[in-house]
């Protein structure tokens, strides 16, 4: 049964911002999939089964007995979802796939995860595998927003920080106010600034999730700054 499409019952929803949700999909009665953190999902109404949508889990594969993906208010899809979607409702979900994947295995690797805006779903499942499982991986994720208030899943990347000392959570904000009494980075995300976080190049696996601007960027600088293989990069970019 896990591997074909399943209609499945909305176990609970969470706003994390005013234009963010996160839904729990409840796994049918003998669904057991394999599937691996870091894999998307794809989802479609009942009623319409011609439009359907992909989202990253924003889970891990420890989590068993459900999905959980965080949804932006964002064309017709997530805007279906942020403002429609509740408790007891049901979407067919078609069973995960996809290649970002965490790299846990060989030991010891440092996993730089640069992220803008609700590109920092996944790597919420990166980090509860690794701080579950006791892991030796790095995990740094630096996150670009425009204020505070666009933070998604700030406390529980703080409660992970402060139970796994090798994952670290960064954030800058490109918008502002200069009287705003935040005291942590403030601009966009620079080469400058992802490099100041690799200390052994040949260790580092790059991730990048967001704007095309964006990920570009970070592609630029594994391949032409720091000279590293493709094979050191995964990338997932939008619009």
């Amino acid at each position: 049964m896990s591997k074909v499409i399943a209609e499945m019952l909305v176990e609970s929803v969470k706003m994390e911002l005013p234009d963010v949700k996160t839904v729990r999909f409840q796994w049918p009665a003998g669904y057991e999939p394999d599937f691996k953190t870091g894999q998307f999902i794809t989802v479609y109404w009942p009623h319409k089964t011609k439009y359907k949508r992909a989202y990253s889990l924003s889970s891990s594969a420890l989590d068993r007995g459900h999905y959980e993906v965080t949804v932006k208010r964002d064309g017709k899809m997530g805007t279906s979802v942020v403002d429609w979607l509740e408790a007891g409702d049901k979407m067919f979900v078609i069973p995960p796939v996809g290649k970002f994947l965490p790299v846990f295995d060989p030991p010891g690797k440092h996993l730089i995860c640069v992220a803008g805006g609700s590109g920092v779903t996944p790597f919420r499942g990166f980090a509860r595998e690794a701080t579950a499982r006791n892991l030796d991986t790095r995990i740094t994720i630096l996150y670009t927003v425009r204020t505070t208030n666009d933070i998604i899943f700030a406390e529980e990347f703080r409660e992970l920080a402060a139970k796994n000392p090798r994952f670290q959570f960064h954030v800058t904000c490109t918008r502002l106010a200069p009287e705003d009494p935040w005291t942590g980075r403030r601009g966009r995300i620079t080469p400058e600034w992802v490099k100041s976080f690799v200390d052994n190049p040949a260790d580092s696996v790059f991730y990048a999730c967001g704007t095309n601007e964006m990920v570009n960027a970070v592609e630029h600088l594994v391949l032409h700054d720091l000279g590293l293989p493709k094979e050191q990069m995964k990338l997932e970019k939008w619009g």
